[in-house]
């Protein structure tokens, strides 16, 4: 190789020094890095203007119910908001990605030393509310803020078997948020997503901010991930989705606190993945059962082995039914935006049988349930927590950004994924029950 240093100028009329006797992978490395032109924060094909640190933009738009919370915990709005992290930390190439979490850690189910009847957590709120048969709780009358640890424990236990729980009039600072997310498992810290400032772990939920970076969400485009995720990328979280799945260990619970909320519109949906696995009949369980499928990341980088072949996703195997630790039922692991393929049948069969679990999750409104957000009083929040083990949901982007919309997201990972073939499904467990097709 020829050795010596070029110059040349680049698109902002700035120079740039190639080194002969660098490795090429190290130099595209370290072009991206230092010219900010060049992005490395994009999801798919989205053009995202958005630079690494605290962003002075973000303060324009932001709300009076969220300003008031970020400076009741002491964040620093003085340098901008939200913070994107180092341009050093995030990672081009998908070896680098890999390796963020790529071993086992350990992890507590808090759902395990729960009491079964969770008479701490329920005996002490105002009124417990289930906003339908199968899915969806409602929890009057305490601050999570406040919780014992026993309480944290029945709480999670509650999510493993509603599937998410809801709790309104919270006064809950990002910071405890995070908190509450560390006792409930290993928190995800995202390399490259925008969190709040000086807050890494604490992911900020926030469509008009990205709209103000450049993403084009409107209301023809919004939805077409729901058709095709792999031709129309997701502009939000509009399409259907389970967080986290490409991690070697994904997401158990997340908690989504949203602080400030339009007065109609922008519901979010959740559907239960136990509801989908009991939709099946039993000789199509007995096929998915053992199983596996290949999951993919939101986010892209570039092979270094071929650099300029464009970007590719992490992907990682799990069980297709997996069985939840604490419930021991099992649940149907899939989702339209990231679950790839089956392992083990042709690509054909596989695209059939996938669409096909894709709308047992997506058609079936007895397995879901659609939770209004709805202001609360001045001031308070409402949170949102949700396993991820054994759900999907999807907001619904209706306001269209005429007011503010504004949220913080917290999540927890868990255990690696397992399937016990002794596992029984939600309602075989409960004894209700379960259609014998002829």
């Amino acid at each position: 190789m020829t050795t010596g240093t070029e110059t040349v100028s680049v698109k902002d009329n700035s120079s740039l020094s190639i080194v002969n006797d660098i490795p090429i992978d190290q130099q595209i490395e370290n072009l991206i890095r230092a010219h900010n032109d060049l992005k490395i924060t994009n999801n798919g094909n989205l053009k995202l203007r958005i630079n690494p640190g605290p962003d002075p933009e973000g303060l324009k738009i932001l709300s009076k119910s969220t300003r008031e919370r970020l400076e009741a915990d002491n964040i620093d709005l003085s340098v901008g908001y939200p913070e994107t992290p180092p341009r050093a930390e995030i990672p081009v190439y998908l070896d680098q990605a890999y390796a963020i979490r790529a071993e086992d850690a350990p992890y507590i189910e808090r759902a395990k030393n729960a009491d079964p009847e969770k008479k701490a957590l329920l005996g002490a709120a105002k009124e417990v509310i289930h906003l339908t048969k199968n899915v969806g709780t409602e929890i009057v009358g305490l601050q999570l803020a406040d919780l014992t640890d026993q309480q944290k424990d029945e709480l999670a236990l509650l999510v493993a078997e509603r599937v998410v729980v809801f709790f309104r009039d919270q006064k809950l600072l990002p910071s405890e948020q995070l908190e509450l997310g560390k006792y409930l498992g290993n928190i995800e810290y995202h390399p490259q997503t925008t969190h709040v400032t000086g807050l890494p772990g604490n992911s900020v939920i926030w469509n008009d901010y990205f709209a103000l970076k450049g993403v084009n969400i409107n209301y023809e485009n919004n939805n077409l991930g729901n058709w095709d995720s792999l031709r129309y990328p997701a502009r939000g979280t509009q399409v259907w989705h389970t967080d986290l799945v490409h991690e070697h260990q994904p997401a158990g619970y997340t908690h989504l606190h949203i602080d400030s909320v339009p007065t109609t519109g922008d519901d979010t949906l959740w559907a239960s993945g136990y509801g989908a696995y009991d939709k099946l009949s039993d000789e199509f369980k007995k096929f998915l059962d053992g199983k596996k499928a290949v999951y993919v990341s939101a986010h892209a980088y570039l092979d270094r082995e071929d650099p300029l072949g464009g970007p590719k996703r992490i992907e990682r195997v799990h069980p297709l039914v997996r069985t939840h630790p604490a419930t021991g039922w099992k649940s149907l692991f899939i989702n339209r935006a990231m679950t790839r393929r089956i392992i083990g049948v042709s690509p054909v069969e596989s695209d059939l049988i996938l669409n096909y679990l894709f709308d047992i999750y997506e058609k079936n409104a007895d397995i879901q349930v659609r939770f209004k957000w709805s202001p609360t009083k001045e001031g308070y929040g409402t949170s949102a927590i949700w396993d991820n083990r054994i759900s999907q949901h999807r907001s619904v982007w209706d306001n269209e950004g005429a007011e503010s919309r504004h949220g913080t997201r917290v999540t927890s990972l868990a255990e690696v994924p397992f399937f016990d073939p002794e596992s029984k499904s939600q309602r075989e467990a409960l004894g209700k029950p379960i259609h014998q097709w002829e």
